[in-house]
């Protein structure tokens, strides 16, 4: 896929589900499973050639909003805001050949990569378990989607973005 300039998307957007069929009013529990990915210019330009410029300009911290709605048809069943950080930093890490560097913050867990393809990874791949409480739903045969947005502001090395996708269809039967 041939992108302008400063483009960004989302790719790889699958949403599965672990059961077929649950019980409604039962008190269990349906697990649905969400995964996408954040492609474009921001993968590209989160280097740490530009984590250098940045924070010598002191903009370093990289925020990420993702927000997902499961919907069944039209209504929403279930939403969902979530933050992804990258904060730059000072490093006097032997084991890095760069003295600024990037720790990422995601689910409120920090990780320290090793890599820059491992710092992209933690901040623009995303995987997530959502657990639909079955009370939610409606008997029948439910086709749910995930609506995802995803917006970060205007750094060093990015203009201020909002993406939009939608995931597959998948089927649940809500029985009695």
């Amino acid at each position: 896929m041939q992108l302008a300039e400063g483009q960004n998307f989302i790719g790889n957007v699958m949403l599965r589900t672990l059961q077929k069929e649950v019980k409604v009013g039962s008190g269990g529990q349906a697990a649905l499973n969400l995964s996408f990915e954040i492609k474009g210019s921001i993968r590209e330009d989160f280097n740490q050639k530009n984590w250098e410029r940045a924070y010598n300009r002191h903009d370093n911290i990289f925020r990420i909003k993702i927000e997902v709605t499961l919907k069944s048809s039209r209504k929403k069943i279930l939403h969902s805001e979530n933050l992804r950080k990258a904060s730059l930093f000072w490093t006097r890490n032997p084991k890095l050949p760069h003295r600024i560097w990037a720790l990422i913050i995601k689910d409120d867990t920090s990780f320290y990569p090793s890599s820059i393809e491992e710092a992209k990874s933690l901040l623009f791949d995303v995987e997530k378990r959502f657990e639909l409480k079955s009370n939610n739903l409606q008997p029948g045969n439910q086709n749910i989607c995930a609506g995802i947005r995803v917006s970060w502001g205007k750094h060093y090395y990015s203009e201020p973005s909002e993406l939009r996708a939608e995931s597959n269809k998948v089927e649940l039967i809500c029985t009695e």
